[in-house]
């Protein structure tokens, strides 16, 4: 079977066991995905989802973060782990955002990649959910299921990116992304993947084997 088809198969599949396909970080605007994002680098989206209504009620504003104290930011951000580099990097991102781009997340994988912390995950995560463009976010639940159903054969997040771009059909591979990041939670973790209750066993190598 062809990888195309492969995605075809999967993008449907997954689609009818999680409907809702939505990013599981809490955020009320570009602003607070953004860092929320950043703050959930090797952090768990839950645990990011209990410190970021404490820091989000402190510092409503761009101009709030970019004048912030640096102790007081780490504090709030200290149980994400990497509090320094991630406290220096939102703010340091909040004056990039209002002196380069009039306070106004950008809308585009080159721009976003230049603000301090951002990679091309946290781009194509805003350029998808705040800009309904086509996106792949490689996170660690897209690489291992995109590789276990044969779609790619890297872990190398920016390989995993162009391949699943000439893969998916671009109006669903935002909302693809997100549901591998439901599937991988539930079913098809890195451990003790449930090939017994995945939808996705007919066409996975790894079930077969």
């Amino acid at each position: 079977m062809r990888k195309s088809d492969i995605a075809d198969y999967a993008v449907d599949l997954l689609k009818k066991e999680y409907p809702d396909a939505i990013c599981s970080l809490d955020a009320a605007d570009p602003v607070q995905l953004i860092i929320a994002t950043r703050l959930s680098a090797q952090c768990t989206d839950a645990r990011v989802n209990l410190v970021t209504p404490k820091l989000f009620a402190k510092y409503p504003t761009l101009a709030d973060y970019a004048n912030a104290q640096l102790s007081d930011v780490e504090e709030l951000v200290r149980p994400c782990g990497f509090y320094h580099t991630k406290a220096k990097d939102i703010i340091a991102m909040a004056q990039m955002l209002l002196s380069e781009y009039g306070g106004v997340v950008p809308d585009n994988i080159d721009d976003l990649v230049r603000l301090p912390g951002v990679g091309r995950k946290t781009a194509n995560l805003i350029c998808g959910d705040v800009y309904h463009k086509p996106a792949v976010v490689a996170d660690t639940h897209l690489i291992r299921i995109s590789n276990r159903l044969g779609l790619v054969n890297t872990k190398d997040p920016y390989k995993v990116e162009m391949e699943l771009k000439k893969l998916l059909p671009p109006k669903e591979s935002n909302d693809f992304c997100h549901r591998c990041v439901l599937h991988g939670r539930a079913i098809c973790n890195a451990r003790k993947p449930k090939c017994e209750s995945c939808c996705l066993a007919p066409y996975c190598k790894s079930a077969d084997s």
